[in-house]
């Protein structure tokens, strides 16, 4: 498993998705509150640096170091 979020903006951008969805737990009914569990997804791929879907698709925000002969 290769990193593929590595911008720090991206990463926070990510984990205040989450939350703001994970909220959802606490603010809607009782059966439509369990919507609120996909926010986990955008916060893990903030905490672990790694998305799934931006490696299939082949999005990378991890700048390469260039080597210079």
């Amino acid at each position: 498993m290769t990193l593929n979020v590595c911008s720090k903006t991206e990463r926070v951008i990510r984990a205040i998705i989450g939350v703001a969805i994970l909220s959802l737990l606490f603010l809607l009914e009782t059966p439509l509150n369990y919507f609120g569990l996909i926010g986990l997804v955008p916060l893990a791929t903030a905490v672990f640096r790694y998305c799934p879907i931006s490696h299939l698709l082949g999005v990378n925000t991890c700048q390469r170091k260039e080597i210079h002969a």
